[in-house]
């Protein structure tokens, strides 16, 4: 019983209408009408196959219409020149003609209020417009008309997307898609990135940000097209003097990740990731550790110096031959300086420049070659680019990269320009040549980790969610949006994560009887919500070995904070047992950036955590595999393994601390911030000796950028010989026991299921099916959770830009007939109509008979699909009884 999900033909959508219109009218209207007149010039110059109407301007090929009343049809898509007053009625008239979608290049700040009104899709205020050569549609404020190709562009600067393109122009790339978003009102980029996931004419996608409207619309979107092709993001300003943080830089840099996208520092790194991504093929797939190992060959040292120091600068690795690779290499270059890396051939190396740089492509411990050039004396330049591009031809498709740097300008430009006409990815310096093959190893890695998958290990957490509930509706009712040192530890301990222990006292005389029964030596803390810092007014003792000792010292405490802080009152104190022992003092904080949301950070701790500069970041929710990662992206990271007398510490129990406080942040929206500073680490695991957590005020909440696992959906099911499995939302860790299940599949129904024999799941495909957002799609399936068996899985993919979903469904053979496959339909069907899924549909091989009355009896209806022969659709809408 097998239906796969395979995108029948649905509805046309307002995505459709903007990105692929069938026709387009231009309105222009107001004093200046400078931005229509180049729209519609480029319009009429674009060679659009479709029907383009003009009001308010005039171009040749455009049909003048008087109003929107006017059109002899409803345009799929408006190009609106016009102040913001006009703009709302004309929207709403064309909308309700049947337009779907409009561009608006001029100002509009209530651009979204009128595109929500109207029921449009809008695209702007301020917004460059909308280029895709491959249907001829120009709709935009470009000098230059890009040429089709396989680049996408997204920018929200108009400045940056005509640099971009007049680069591109004299690069000989071209473009499948040009998106001028503008300020982002309604379309921005979740909206474009989701119609270019499925855009097969996409090879990579290059991204001009400054601001992120709705954050996880976009992450999820980000992921699914940096799961099939390469995508770039530049910000400008945010590192610079528009006071950009630098947590939020790092909290971009770490949303950008988990996407699998490449970010990069500037306009130059960005076009040559774009120069590298359009022309580079990557062909063997190294292993996750490599990708960076570059192979340098030129016609002189000085250039391979330039360029070794280029490696070794941007974090790559110069790539080391094995002997019988040096051997071959000596063979075929015997005359060559004796250094293989870089390898120098001297003035009068020629053609053989191509030849040697083949040879390093085709060893296997290279992953990318440049080639250097610099202008001879003596010999044929242009037939050494010749040759180059011959041997680049022909190694196409069967080694490493090859990126060539071919230096000089007055003779070695038009060499250039006839390399790149060919296809290969050619620079004018070494280093934006090596910052090209680095781009590709960065890539690669970001998206490999995108994907990765965690073991099977889930970390069982059992939170005591009463108790934190408590705690924080006390803190609520006494006003307050800060726990105190109490109340912060006591949350920590609840979700399990080890706390020292202590004790709460209202004055000196009882902080002296608590630490009597916590046993001495005992650490002595004031309690204030208004301090940030205990420590800056004297307001931690440690060491204290008596009660009198105790007494005195609460006493002091009291008479320091009156005197230095008056306006933070003391709440009593509290009294733990001293840590004995050396140990690693590490800090964990939970943060809120105002574009992606809570942050987690880890690094070294104590009183010197906020000048150390060592801090990591990561977005919840966290796994323990991304947890471990976080921890090795701190320096703190080797602190953990161990150093000269400091034995290891226990880094498992880290990244499981990090996995609690991030269920922290998925758990209560209403927590701002929080510090554990210090949690100490050692050999035996770890410890929490301090921390605060800061509360928003009441109604704020906190949105994840990252959607988290929604173990609340889970059900048990029983079947009819009782056996009682779960029915749960799919999560990474089921990678393993996902792929051992379709094994286990008879081969009859993985062509039923996948429409082809498929006999082994790749990597990146189990990656796909296990690593899903929740938000836009749902995977249940039904396991045995004592052996971590997958015995069947029913699935559903959302079409993001309206109210039609696909599903899919297969169960294994010992479950068939025990109504387990109607069971997983059912949490589908709950599933869609709880995220405003109307309709859903799928597709059925047309002799998968037991499949065709199965879902005849869960109400679908069927017809013959109209693009494949042999082939079933079937389709329900989701209120159906």
């Amino acid at each position: 019983m097998d239906a796969r999900n395979q995108p029948p033909q649905l509805s046309p959508t307002r995505n459709a209408a903007l990105f692929r219109p069938r026709s387009v009218a231009l309105f222009a209207e107001g004093g200046d009408t400078r931005d229509a007149e180049v729209i519609a010039r480029n319009l009429a110059a674009g060679g659009f196959s479709g029907k383009l109407y003009a009001c308010g301007v005039a171009a040749p090929g455009l049909e003048p219409v008087g109003a929107v009343g006017d059109l002899p049809e409803a345009p799929d898509l408006a190009v609106l020149c016009m102040p913001e007053p006009a703009l709302a009625t004309t929207a709403a008239e064309l909308a309700r003609r049947g337009c779907r979608a409009v561009i608006v290049p001029g100002q509009a700040p209530d651009l979204g209020r009128i595109a929500a009104g109207a029921g449009v899709r809008a695209m702007g205020p301020h917004s460059f417009g909308l280029c895709v050569p491959a249907i001829g549609l120009n709709a935009s404020l470009t000098h230059l008309a890009p040429a089709p190709g396989r680049l996408a562009l997204v920018s929200q600067s108009a400045a940056t997307t005509r640099a971009v393109l007049d680069w591109a122009a004299s690069e000989g790339l071209g473009f499948s898609h040009v998106v001028g978003i503008g300020g982002n009102a309604n379309v921005g980029f979740a909206t474009t990135l989701d119609w270019l996931a499925r855009e097969p004419g996409t090879g990579a996608v290059l991204l001009d940000m400054r601001l992120i409207r709705n954050r996880r619309a976009f992450v999820s979107a980000a992921r699914a097209v940096a799961r099939t092709r390469p995508v770039v993001a530049l910000r400008a300003g945010g590192r610079g003097a528009d006071g950009g943080s630098g947590i939020g830089e790092a909290v971009m840099d770490a949303a950008l990740r988990r996407a699998g996208v490449l970010r990069v520092a500037g306009l130059e790194d960005l076009l040559a990731a774009a120069e590298t991504l359009a022309r580079v093929r990557r062909t063997r797939s190294p292993d996750l550790r490599d990708g960076d190992r570059i192979a340098l060959v030129g016609n002189g040292l000085g250039l391979g110096r330039i360029a070794a120091d280029a490696v070794v600068k941007g974090g790559g690795r110069l790539a080391r031959l094995d002997p019988e690779a040096g051997a071959c290499l000596r063979l075929h270059m015997p005359d060559a300086a004796p250094a293989f890396n870089p390898l120098s051939l001297g003035a009068a190396a020629g053609t053989r420049l191509a030849e040697a740089a083949a040879l390093f492509a085709a060893a296997p411990e290279v992953d990318a070659v440049v080639a250097l050039h610099a202008p001879t004396p003596h010999g044929d330049d242009a037939a050494a680019a010749e040759a180059m591009v011959a041997a680049a031809t022909a190694q196409r498709g069967r080694s490493a990269p090859v990126l060539v740097a071919w230096t000089g300008q007055e003779t070695a430009a038009a060499q250039r320009r006839a390399m790149t006409a060919a296809g290969l990815a050619v620079f004018d310096t070494p280093e934006a040549a090596v910052r090209g093959a680095l781009h590709l190893a960065q890539d690669r890695r970001n998206r490999a980790a995108a994907a990765e998958l965690p073991p099977r290990e889930v970390l069982d957490l059992k939170p005591d969610r009463a108790s934190v509930r408590r705690i924080l509706d006390g803190a609520m009712i006494d006003g307050r949006l800060a726990l105190d040192e109490e109340e912060s530890l006591a949350v920590l301990a609840a979700y399990g994560l080890p706390t020292v222990p202590c004790r709460r006292a209202a004055g000196p005389a009882e902080a002296a009887d608590a630490a009597a029964m916590l046993r001495f030596p005992v650490v002595l803390k004031v309690l204030s919500p208004g301090l940030r810092h205990k420590s800056e007014v004297g307001g931690v003792v440690l060491g204290l070995n008596s009660a009198r000792a105790v007494s005195e010292a609460a006493e002091a405490m009291l008479d320091r904070l009156r005197t230095a802080r008056p306006d933070a009152p003391a709440r009593g104190f509290l009294v733990q047992r001293q840590a004995a022992g050396r140990a690693l003092e590490l800090r964990l904080r939970l943060g809120d950036d105002p574009m992606f949301g809570p942050w987690i950070g880890f690094g070294q701790g104590g009183t010197t955590a906020d000048i150390a500069g060592d801090e990591a970041y990561d977005l919840p929710p966290l796994n323990l595999a991304l947890a471990s990662q976080l921890i090795g992206r701190s320096r703190a990271a080797k602190l953990l393994a161990g150093y000269r007398d400091w034995p290891p510490a226990d880094r498992a129990a880290v990244a499981q601390a990090l996995v609690r406080l991030s269920q922290i942040a998925v758990d209560w929206p209403g927590i701002a911030a929080c510090s554990i500073n210090p949690l100490i680490a050692d050999a035996e695991g770890v410890l929490a000796l301090d921390a605060s957590f800061t509360l928003r005020p009441p109604g704020e909440t906190g949105v994840l950028a990252i959607p988290p696992y929604p173990a609340e959906l889970a059900r048990p099911f029983r079947t009819p010989a009782g056996e009682v499995l779960t029915v749960r939302p799919i999560r990474p860790e089921d990678a393993a026991a996902h792929a051992e299940a379709f094994r286990r599949i008879p081969p009859a129904d993985v062509r039923w299921r996948f429409f082809s024999p498929i006999r082994e799941l790749s990597p990146a495909l189990v990656a796909r099916l296990v690593q899903i957002d929740y938000d836009r799609e749902m995977a249940f399936i039904a396991t045995r959770e004592a052996t971590g068996e997958t015995l069947g899985v029913a699935r559903l993919i959302r079409d993001p830009d309206g109210d039609e979903a696909e599903f899919a469904i297969i169960v294994g053979d010992e479950v068939k007939g025990t109504g387990l496959g109607r069971f997983l339909m059912e949490r589908l069907f709950e599933w869609a109509a709880e995220h405003g899924v109307r309709r859903i549909a799928g597709q059925v091989l047309s002799d998968n008979a037991t499949m065709l009355a199965f879902v005849k009896k869960l109400g679908f209806a069927l017809r013959r699909s109209e693009e494949e022969d042999g082939v079933m659709v079937a389709e329900r809408d989701v209120a159906a009884a």
